[in-house]
């Protein structure tokens, strides 16, 4: 007869425990175990009755230099912006992890992909929803697929049996912390039933060569939710973000064993689905056509996605003994380091002012290169400046307000030129730069914050 047994596991790397412990002793992290309540039986587990169903050999040790040079063999999803986050598409075998807040339309885009793809048979799993309500979604999508089965269920093990009865080229699951197995010892959701039931996944997407893409909750600080061993376990980590205030959501990629990392792709969502948007630069800069202080483009840099956003400053005089600090979709701690740049080596006094800062349409951008459109925001706002529309910024700002050079100076040049800007402040520091001979666009180089005063401020 199973007994009930109380063990505390670490959410960072799983590590039992038969009691609470501060710090934990393998991987260091503190306050991580939590209590989990676990059945304890004498049988043993019987093996997976999937794995009799797929006719895989056991791979044996080769030797490095016999093996042969190949190309991953990828499919094609029917997203341009999902292949540019997944490196060029699905890769076969592959565990895909898509995180994000609920409602976002995480649920959505896969079900989107499953009616899109071009394969024989794709199995979409539910352990949220009922067979009607995904059929509803479908319905609303406008998108019809005779290739693409549901099933509502939570087993895992009997999930992983249809999969393979079924043959199926692609498997959905929504979501895994809803999975349970045939031994199962904890609830659904428990960092060791996600353990688990992610182990088997895998097993069974090396095993049949089979792409999974798994739907992951996150928790209310951002992280996703369940051990932190799961990132590590799968082979890509994508994270679906966005506000519902707007209509436009962002992927990007965390982690990809078959590609970079660092990408960004943008959907913009309407009544029939997730749109891709082919030039985020238009979405993502304000829409006015008048001349308004305050307001400076950055050629920002996401993976190798270059996009052009817009910095909003907003600078009054304090009415409280303390002035506020409040920046939206920008490192608050690094607004004040360019503050105290400011103060100190150009004498602009923030000190008695209330600045407030957005990054325009929502989205948050930790590209140093953003920097310098920040200091061109903050100064226009200060004096009531406005700056041309058609210049944009792209630099780094350092301590003593000298302008660092940034990366890939080149691609946020063409992609400022490409979105009809005149001229492009970038530092002196950036080296020799190789552009095409119908380029048009002016280089202004900068040494310090004061010289972007003297050049810009001074003709603008």
């Amino acid at each position: 007869m199973a007994k009930s047994k109380t063990i505390f596991i670490c959410s960072a790397c799983g590590t039992n425990s038969a009691k609470w412990i501060g710090h934990c002793p393998s991987c260091g992290e503190w306050n991580t175990y939590q209590e989990e309540q676990i059945l304890t039986s004498n049988n043993k587990p019987e093996d997976q009755v999937w794995k009799k169903l797929i006719h895989s050999e056991p791979s044996k040790p080769v030797r490095l230099d016999l093996i042969k040079e190949g190309v991953l063999e990828r499919i094609e999803t029917q997203d341009v912006e999902l292949n540019r986050a997944l490196g060029g598409g699905l890769v076969k075998g592959s565990v895909i992890l898509l995180a994000g807040q609920p409602g976002i339309g995480k649920s959505t885009l896969l079900l989107q992909l499953a009616l899109l793809v071009r394969l024989q048979k794709v199995l979409y799993v539910s352990g949220e929803e009922s067979e009607e309500q995904i059929k509803i979604r479908a319905q609303r999508l406008n998108h019809y697929q005779q290739n693409c089965y549901l099933y509502s269920e939570i087993n895992i093990d009997r999930i992983l049996q249809e999969a393979a009865k079924l043959k199926a080229e692609l498997l959905i699951i929504d979501s895994i912390q809803t999975l349970i197995g045939d031994n199962s010892t904890s609830i659904p959701g428990s960092i060791s039933q996600i353990r688990d039931c992610t182990h088997e996944i895998i097993r069974f997407a090396k095993e049949s060569s089979t792409p999974v893409f798994i739907i992951g909750h996150i928790t209310k600080e951002g992280d996703i939710a369940g051990p932190k061993l799961l990132e590590h376990m799968v082979d890509t980590v994508l994270h679906f973000e966005g506000d519902k205030h707007y209509s436009y959501r962002i992927l990007r990629t965390i982690k990809n064993r078959f590609g970079s990392t660092d990408e960004l792709s943008l959907y913009q969502m309407s009544h029939s689905g997730l749109v891709p948007v082919a030039n985020p630069s238009e979405l993502l800069l304000s829409q006015h056509d008048e001349r308004l202080s305050g307001s400076a483009i950055s050629s920002t840099l996401e993976g190798l996605r270059p996009l052009l956003v817009e910095t909003q400053a907003l600078v009054g005089s304090t009415v409280y003994s303390t002035p506020q600090r409040v920046s939206t979709g920008f490192d608050n701690r690094k607004l004040s380091m360019l503050l105290a740049v400011l103060e100190k080596r150009c004498g602009f006094h923030f000190g008695i002012q209330d600045v407030f800062l957005n990054i325009a349409g929502g989205i948050k951008i930790n590209d140093p290169a953003l920097d310098l459109a920040v200091v061109a925001s903050l100064i226009s706002s200060l004096e009531d400046h406005p700056l041309h529309r058609q210049i944009c910024f792209a630099g780094e700002v350092g301590l003593s307000g000298e302008i660092r050079a940034v990366s890939r100076i080149d691609l946020r040049i063409q992609e400022a030129e490409r979105q009809g800007f005149k001229a492009i402040c970038i530092s002196k520091f950036n080296g020799n730069i190789t552009l095409s001979k119908n380029s048009k666009i002016k280089i202004v180089q900068l040494n310090t914050v004061i010289e972007l005063y003297e050049k810009v401020f001074a003709k603008a």
